[in-house]
């Protein structure tokens, strides 16, 4: 049924496109000039001058016909702004007018004034059809019940739903003001290979991809951890990079297969520097675009007042879930409480999972956790008065996961046993050892901090969105089924 409403209000339109055509008007048209935003229309309204003109282009998201007067609203990514349009401005043009349609694309130009209510307004005394819309807005576009048809057709869900093109013009603002601060300290953006002939720099199952030429399998990179060191071998001190990671793994509220990470390096620092540059840079965008210190994010109030907590992990595991890190019986007891199959995991992977399951939802502001097992760290520099832990920290917000630092290994020997450490078990990621990595390595790395932050969970904390599908503009969805 649904379908056959659909096709019949399809049929409609195309009839009012012949009719279009049949005026002699190109109903896609092209280029349009002098329309200014709304907003800035808006904005430089004057009471009282009769002399101001404006020119505007938009999609009509409402319309209102009373005859010889019609009102549609045009909306642009900058907002919205009214057009009235009358028969006795427009003469011939009115038989265009009365065709147009919620969905259509038009440019409008006149004098700017104001209406009995107050509201400004174009009185066009020239009209333009730019685009005609043939199928119409969807009527339930807001609901809840269509939040999947609103991520398959985002396309119209940014110009139906207004707080949706905000949040993705803040996420570019955000990167945006990432980018100026790291420049600013004078880190250089670099790029490295999204498609690697090693899967390397984190334990994830990869993509694999193949190229035709030179008969080799590929991989789309689950992270630029290595390239970014090769850098810092070659003397480039300070590199960052924004980009995606594919990772072939789930989907849930914060995982989409492809994201966005940012990951930078500097020479001569370690994870403490790492802590304090993190802290600084996401202070500094919670003040430009969340207007203070506490912020809503779910159900939680966030504060990201200064300083922010800083504690080992250990402290936390015992904190959580009872259980001290140490020992191991109590921790794989608890993992049988969580209903974990822990008889099949490694000691370390079991404590992994605990912390995983006991400590993270309750770390909703800010918390550096500090001092992983060096089991769960085969990158990462062994603390030197206890090397039973590594140099790394994670930062949680939200009771998710944010970032990770490291003060990062640059001993080539103890990487390359790591490595072989790491590989084992994991024959189903296709992880190898990347040899070329040890020899950059063994040319000699400076000591050096190394930071990831998951940029679509950051905006997801600094917009209040609740799943990483909402700050991603083409997430992955499953197939619609016939």
């Amino acid at each position: 049924m649904a379908k056959q409403e659909v096709s019949q209000f399809e049929r409609q339109r195309q009839e009012k496109l012949s009719r279009i055509r049949e005026l002699g008007i190109d109903p896609y048209g092209g280029r349009y000039e002098g329309a200014e935003q709304a907003s800035d229309i808006k904005g430089r309204f004057k009471e009282d001058d009769e002399s101001q003109r404006a020119v505007s282009a938009g999609r009509i998201v409402l319309l209102r016909d009373i005859g010889s007067l019609i009102f549609m609203t045009l909306r642009d990514w900058s907002g919205t702004i009214q057009i009235g349009l009358s028969k006795k401005l427009l003469g011939e043009k009115w038989s265009l007018v009365k065709l147009f349609e919620l969905g259509d694309i038009i440019g409008a130009e006149g004098q700017l004034g104001k209406t009995k209510t107050g509201e400004i307004t174009i009185w066009a005394d020239s009209v333009t059809l730019l685009s005609k819309s043939l199928l119409p807005p969807p009527e339930k576009f807001h609901g809840l019940s269509d939040i999947d048809l609103r991520y398959r057709q985002r396309y119209v869900d940014l110009w139906a739903n207004p707080e949706v093109m905000e949040r993705f013009k803040r996420r570019s603002s955000i990167i945006a003001a990432i980018r100026e601060f790291l420049s600013s300290r004078g880190f250089l953006e670099v790029e490295t290979p999204m498609m690697q002939q090693e899967a390397g720099g984190a334990a994830a199952k990869p993509f694999v991809t193949h190229h035709n030429k030179l008969d080799m399998e590929l991989f789309l990179r689950i992270a630029p951890e290595l390239f970014l060191k090769r850098l810092l071998v070659g003397g480039m001190e300070k590199v960052f990079e924004i980009n995606r990671n594919f990772r072939n793994e789930g989907l849930s509220r914060v995982h989409n297969p492809e994201f966005t990470m940012l990951e930078l390096y500097q020479a001569y620092a370690d994870y403490n520097v790492m802590m304090d540059l993190t802290e600084e840079l996401i202070c500094l965008l919670v003040e430009k675009y969340c207007g203070g210190e506490r912020v809503q994010f779910g159900e939680e109030t966030v504060n990201y007042s200064r300083p922010w907590r800083r504690a080992k992990y250990a402290e936390l595991l015992k904190e959580y879930s009872g259980c001290e890190i140490d020992d191991i019986n109590s921790v794989r007891a608890k993992a049988k409480k969580l209903g974990l199959d822990e008889a099949s995991m490694d000691d370390a992977v079991v404590i992994s999972k605990v912390f995983e399951a006991t400590v993270e939802e309750n770390l909703v502001s800010p918390t550096f956790v500090m001092d992983y097992p060096s089991a769960l760290c085969p990158l990462t520099r062994r603390k030197k008065d206890n090397p039973k832990y590594a140099e790394r920290f994670e930062l949680y917000i939200g009771g998710m996961e944010l970032a990770n630092a490291y003060t990062e290994l640059n001993d080539p020997a103890v990487q390359e046993e790591n490595f072989k450490i790491q590989l084992r078990g994991q024959e189903e990621t296709m992880a190898k050892m990347d040899a070329d990595f040890i020899t950059a390595l063994k040319y000699g790395m400076p000591p050096a901090g190394g930071l990831g932050i998951g940029i679509d969970r950051l905006v997801m904390v600094l917009t209040g969105a609740a799943t990483i599908r909402d700050v991603v503009l083409f997430p992955l969805l499953r197939p619609v089924s016939e």
